[in-house]
C-alpha cells in the first residue's frame, strides 16, 4: 500500500523545484487529492496560483486543463455538447474541459452564476449530463478555482452552496523578501522556466492506493467530539449568521485524516484538526451584517473559536519528543 507521507514529500520536492515557498500549499492541495476535495484559490494577480495547479498537475501525473471564465462563457463550454455529424446522421458527444483529472477554473467570480452552477454537478457528484445522457468524469478528479479578491467589476461572488462545495478555501500572499529574492535568481537565470519542466513523479494507481490508506486512518471519539464542538460553535457565535454545514465537518474530519497519514501517522490528533480549521472553515461561514461593518473576518472568528474549544488529550494529541541530553542514567 502506497505511503501517503512519501507522495506528498515527493510532489513537494519535484513542484519547489519551480514554485519557491508554497510548500504548506502543495500540501493542502495534496491532502484535496488523497481526499477527494476541491480548492479555491484566492489571491491577487502574480502571485503564481494558475502555475501552482499546473505545477501540482505535472508532478501528480494529472491530466490538466485550464478553463478561462469570462462572463461569456456557457456552460455547454465547459460541460461538453452533442454534435450532429452529417455523413453518419448521428448526434456526437463533444466532451469538454471538465474531462480531465484537474480542472483550473481561472477567475470563478467572472463567470456568470448560470456557468458557475455547471459545475456543481461536477464538483458533487463526480460526472456532468449531456443531451440526457450521463458521463462519468476521469478518475481521479479535482477543480482548482481561483478568484482576485481586490478586483470587483465585472465579478459575481459565489453563492453559499457553490462555495460550500469546495473543501478547502486557501490564500496566497504576496512573497516575502527573501522569498521573492529565491523566484528572481530563479527566473533570471532561465525566464522561460516553469510548469512545464516538472516532471511527473507518481501514477495514477499510486494516488488510489494512497486515498485507501488515509481512508483507514483511525480516529477516537475525543477527535469527533473536538469537531462537532467547533463546527456547533461556528452556529452558535454572535458574529456568525449561518455556520459551518455537515459537510464542512466531514471534510474537518477527511482532511485531519489526510493530514494524519501525510505526518506519517495512523491516527489522527488534534493537532491535525486544528491546522485544518482555517482552510475547510472560513469560506462557509456567513457574517452577520454588524460582523461585517465591523471589519470581523471570518478568520477573526475561527481564532476565537479555536482557542475557546478545549482540544482532545492523550494519544489525540501530539506527545513532545524526549530530548536525549535530558534523560535520567541509572548509575552503574
Amino acid at each position: 500500500m502506497t505511503d501517503p507521507a512519501t507522495l506528498a514529500e515527493d510532489i513537494s520536492d519535484e513542484v519547489s523545484t519551480v514554485l519557491v515557498g508554497m510548500d504548506d500549499h502543495v500540501e493542502s492541495l495534496t491532502i484535496a487529492l488523497l481526499t477527494r476535495g476541491h480548492v479555491l484559490l484566492e489571491g491577487v494577480p502574480g502571485v503564481a496560483k494558475t502555475t501552482l495547479a499546473n505545477s501540482f498537475a505535472q508532478a501528480s501525473g494529472l491530466v490538466y486543463n485550464r478553463i478561462q471564465m469570462t462572463p461569456d462563457i456557457l456552460p455547454a463550454d465547459i460541460t461538453g455538447t452533442s454534435v450532429y455529424r452529417e455523413p453518419t446522421g448521428n448526434f456526437e458527444i463533444r466532451e469538454g474541459p471538465v474531462f480531465s483529472n484537474l480542472v483550473v477554473a481561472d477567475e470563478i467570480n467572472r463567470a456568470t452564476p448560470k456557468t458557475q452552477s455547471a459545475l456543481l454537478e461536477a464538483m458533487a457528484e463526480g460526472h456532468v449530463s449531456i443531451d440526457r445522457e450521463t458521463i462519468s468524469l476521469p478518475e481521479p478528479f479535482l477543480v482548482i478555482a481561483t478568484q482576485n479578491p481586490i478586483e470587483m467589476d465585472g465579478t459575481f461572488d459565489l453563492p453559499e452552496a457553490q462555495r460550500d462545495r469546495f473543501q478547502q478555501k486557501l490564500t496566497i500572499d504576496l512573497p516575502g523578501p527573501e522569498t521573492e529574492r529565491a523566484l528572481l535568481d530563479q527566473t533570471g537565470d532561465d525566464p522561460t522556466f516553469g510548469p512545464d519542466d516538472i516532471d511527473a513523479v507518481i501514477e495514477l494507481e499510486t494516488i488510489s492506493e494512497a486515498r485507501q490508506t488515509v481512508a483507514d486512518i483511525e480516529y477516537e471519539a475525543p477527535v469527533r467530539e473536538y469537531i462537532l464542538e467547533l463546527v456547533k460553535a461556528t452556529r452558535d457565535h454572535p458574529d456568525i449568521r449561518h455556520g459551518a454545514s455537515p459537510r464542512g465537518s466531514q471534510a474537518l474530519l477527511q482532511t485531519a485524516k489526510a493530514r494524519a497519514a501525510i505526518q506519517g501517522r495512523d491516527y489522527v490528533i488534534g493537532d491535525d484538526v486544528k491546522a485544518m480549521i482555517e482552510p475547510v472553515l472560513r469560506h462557509r461561514l456567513v457574517m452577520t451584517t454588524d460582523a461585517d461593518l465591523s471589519d470581523v473576518t471570518p478568520m477573526d472568528v475561527l481564532a476565537d473559536i479555536t482557542s475557546s474549544v478545549t482540544p482532545p488529550s492523550g494519544k489525540t494529541q501530539e506527545q513532545p519528543t524526549a530530548d536525549k541530553d535530558t534523560e535520567e542514567t541509572v548509575p552503574e
